[in-house]
């Protein structure tokens, strides 16, 4: 089984990549949100990797920046209902930290703003998440004070995000354009700093 690939980035097309890794072109399939935050074709890429087989499609490569971000999927994909594209589909919309804290208030519509996802399956997602494991972060009911990871201050890109939204941005666009400026600026960069960043990036 293939956990990580590294190697060059071929090409990023819409809903996958080709990675280049020992001259093989491995076609790994991303969330809009991991692609938006690829290097320039011919940049070394290390991807980590969730492999799926299914009678129809064989197996395919699901491809993700950061380790959480692959836990978060696995363990979406557990849920009865949830397939590989609504989990991405969510990973879009909410990265792991903010679906931790997600689940952690009960917010199914955060849930539901996913691609493809209607409110029963949100409601679902949130209550089998409640107590699992997501690396270093644990999917865990509010109220508990084993939960130091789900404090309550937004984050920077959380801020940053909201702050486009409610300029009539949508969301995915803004998520990628919040990370691609965090990118450029550093995780240090302050709010109004990513914000600015980020304006520019959606005006390119």
């Amino acid at each position: 089984m293939i956990g990580r690939l590294r190697g060059l980035l071929a090409e990023a097309g819409e809903a996958d990549c080709i990675l280049d890794a020992g001259g093989v072109g491995y076609v790994v399939h991303c969330g809009a949100r991991t692609l938006g935050r690829l290097p320039a074709p011919g940049d070394d890429l290390t991807l980590f990797i969730e492999t799926q087989w299914s009678q129809e499609n064989g197996p395919r490569l699901y491809g993700f920046l950061g380790k959480d971000e692959r836990k978060a999927f696995t363990t979406l994909i557990a849920i009865q209902g949830v397939g590989p594209k609504a989990a991405l589909a969510v990973l879009d919309v909410l990265p792991p930290g903010d679906l931790v804290a997600a689940v952690a208030r009960e917010d199914k519509a955060a849930v539901a703003r996913a691609n493809g996802v209607g409110p029963k399956l949100a409601q679902r997602i949130v209550t089998e998440l409640k107590g699992k494991a997501l690396g270093e972060a644990s999917f865990t009911p509010p109220g508990l004070p084993s939960a130091p990871v789900l404090a309550a201050a937004p984050s920077v890109a959380g801020e940053a995000v909201s702050a486009l939204l409610g300029l009539g941005m949508v969301e995915v666009n803004a998520r990628r354009a919040v990370d691609q400026a965090l990118t450029r600026l550093g995780d240090e960069a302050d709010v109004s700093a990513v914000i600015k960043a980020a304006l520019q990036e959606l005006g390119r």
